[in-house]
């Protein structure tokens, strides 16, 4: 840290390679921009009206930027460099990414697999799961259906919001699939790299529907009859 001139990205790497007293910051797959930045403020006693400010100015999308993972921040660091250091590392981990799978990176195009890959992300009992839901949305979407997963509507502030019925009528923005054909605008979460690998490579299937188990695992079905029966089956 002895140098008088640093670049922003080399700044920010001394900052954690430094001597100093660090914190581990972990962000769960799933969980959105809103909540994690609560846990920042909270863990490294930082302004969370600044830490949104920031976020709101330096990242490319308002949900989505951040990689799932456990990060080590100096104390003392500020709501900005913060903020920079979650992005520029998430950034670079998004590239590295897409450039193993695409050979290239497109922002925009990585982007519209990680708003795939965030309803994947809610609506996914496990990891196996995801290829499965993602084969839902490609054949609902491929036939004009409205997608109509509950997991949109767990954005921002609604992460851990059990959706009810009042609730899907009455949100309207354009997060809710009840309402709204497509995919949402932007990611509802943070997302892994398994749900943008699911998003990436569907499973092969016909289905189009699901509801959770008792057992807790999706039951899958191509036929609209066979949906109704299995969630007649989970509410006996």
């Amino acid at each position: 840290m002895d140098e008088t001139r640093l670049s922003r990205g080399d700044f920010l790497h001394r900052l954690t390679t430094a001597k100093a007293a660090m914190r581990d910051v972990t962000l769960i797959p799933g969980e959105t921009t809103y909540f994690f930045l609560d846990q920042l403020a909270e863990t490294m006693e930082l302004d969370r009206v600044q830490l949104q400010y920031h976020y709101d100015r330096l990242a490319p999308i308002p949900e989505g930027a951040f990689v799932p993972e456990t990060y080590k921040l100096p104390l003392g660091i500020t709501e900005k460099d913060a903020v920079l250091l979650l992005l520029n590392r998430s950034i670079s981990q998004m590239r590295q990414w897409s450039e193993k799978i695409f050979g290239a990176y497109n922002e925009k195009k990585w982007f519209q697999y990680v708003t795939m890959a965030s309803v994947i992300q809610k609506e996914a009992s496990d990891t196996a799961d995801m290829p499965l839901v993602s084969s839902v949305i490609y054949n609902r979407l491929a036939q004009g259906m409205k997608l109509q997963m509950d997991g949109t509507l767990n954005y921002g502030p609604y992460s851990h919001t059990k959706i009810t019925a009042k609730r899907i009528k009455s949100d309207t923005t354009p997060y809710n699939t009840y309402i709204y054909a497509g995919l949402p605008k932007d990611p509802v979460c943070n997302v892994s790299f398994d749900a943008i690998k699911a998003a990436i490579f569907p499973a092969d299937t016909q289905y189009l529907y699901f509801v959770k188990g008792k057992d807790g695992k999706h039951k899958y079905t191509r036929y609209y009859s066979t949906h109704v029966k299995n969630i007649g089956n989970v509410t006996k």
